[in-house]
C-alpha cells in the first residue's frame, strides 16, 4: 500500500489503543464515542486487518494491533514532542556546559540564582560535545577557548584559566602553605583530558618525577580523585573554591595563568530581546564575580 491511512483514523487507533476504551478515546480527542470506532473500523477494512477485540470492559489488542499500535504510538509521541519545543516558552532557558562547569560550579551556585529568579526554567545541558545554538536550541553556552567564537554571538569573559595543585590534606606538609617544586614533582599525580602537568611542571622549572599516574576522561572525576586521596590534581581554582573551602582540597602548588584557555559566556545577540535569557547571562556574570 503505497498510501498512508488517513490521519484521523490513526489518532483514533492511537488514542483508543492508549486508553483501551471507544469513550475514554472519544473525551481526549472531543469527539462522540461512535466516531471513534467509525474511525478504527475504517482503519481496520482499509488495512484487512482486526486491530481490536471488542470485550465487555471496553477494547483488547489482538496481536498484530498491538504490533501496530507500538510503531503509531511513538510516531504520535514524537510529533507531539517536535510540537513542544516549537511552542514559545518564555521562561525556560537552556544553557550548554561542560559535566565539570555543571558539577563544581553551576550546580552548587543554582541555590543563589532559583531565590533570585524563582520564576525562570533553567535547563542544563552538560555535554562534552560543543553544541549548536541553532540546532540543538540552546539559548547560552559557557566555553572555554580563546575569542573569537563567532560574529553572531556576544562573548563575556567569566573566569581566567587559574589553575592551581590541589590534593587531599594528608598531601600537604604542615606548617607550609605549598609543597617545594621538587616534592610536588615527585607526587602521586591525576591527570584529565587537558593534560597541563607537563607545562605545569616546565612553569615550576622541575621534571616529572611522578612513581603512579591516574588519568581519567574529565576534570571533574580528577577532582573527585584528588579528594580520595589517589594524588595531585591540576585544576582551575574557581571549580574547587567549595572543596578548598571545606577543607577537602588543599592546595599544595602555586597558582598558573595559563594563557588561551579561559572560561568566556556566549550568547546570540538575537537573544537581546529575551528577557529570561539576558537574565541568566546577567547573574552568570555577577555570580562569577563574586566567587572568582
Amino acid at each position: 500500500m503505497s498510501e498512508l491511512p488517513p490521519l484521523n483514523s490513526l489518532r483514533a487507533f492511537d488514542a483508543a489503543g492508549r486508553r483501551l476504551s471507544f469513550r475514554s478515546a472519544a473525551d481526549e480527542l472531543g469527539v462522540t464515542q461512535g466516531a471513534v470506532a467509525q474511525q478504527v473500523r475504517q482503519l481496520e477494512a482499509l488495512l484487512g486487518v482486526v486491530l481490536f477485540e471488542r470485550v465487555p470492559k471496553g477494547l483488547a489488542f489482538t496481536p498484530v494491533g498491538r504490533s501496530y499500535h507500538n510503531r503509531i504510538a511513538g510516531v504520535f509521541a514524537d510529533l507531539r514532542a517536535a510540537t513542544a519545543e516549537l511552542k514559545p516558552e518564555p521562561n525556560k532557558v537552556l544553557i550548554s556546559v561542560t559535566p565539570t562547569f555543571a558539577a563544581k560550579w553551576l550546580i552548587p551556585n543554582l541555590p543563589d540564582f532559583t531565590a533570585a529568579h524563582p520564576d525562570i526554567d533553567l535547563r542544563i545541558m552538560a555535554t562534552e560535545r560543543v553544541s549548536s545554538f541553532h540546532s540543538d536550541g540552546i539559548d547560552l553556552a559557557v566555553r572555554q577557548g580563546s575569542p573569537p567564537f563567532g560574529a553572531s554571538l556576544d562573548v563575556t569573559l567569566i573566569f581566567k584559566q587559574s589553575l592551581i595543585a590541589v590534593a587531599a590534606p594528608k598531601f600537604a606538609d604542615k606548617g607550609d602553605a605549598l609543597l617545594d617544586p621538587d616534592k610536588l614533582a615527585r607526587m602521586p599525580k591525576v591527570h584529565d583530558t587537558h593534560d597541563q602537568w607537563p607545562s605545569y611542571l616546565s612553569y615550576l622549572g622541575v621534571q616529572e618525577q611522578s612513581p603512579r599516574h591516574l588519568h581519567l576522561s574529565q576534570t571533574s572525576l580528577a577532582v573527585d580523585a584528588a579528594i580520595a586521596g589517589q594524588g595531585l590534581a591540576l585544576v582551575s581554582r574557581f571549580l574547587v573554591a567549595q572543596d578548598l573551602e571545606a577543607g577537602r582540597l588543599v592546595e599544595v602548588g602555586a597558582a598558573w595563568d595559563a594563557g588561551g584557555s579561559d572560561f568566556y559566556v556566549l550568547m546570540p545577540r538575537t537573544a537581546k530581546n529575551n528577557v529570561s535569557v539576558v537574565k541568566v547571562m546577567t547573574w552568570l556574570t555577577a555570580r562569577s564575580a563574586e566567587v572568582a
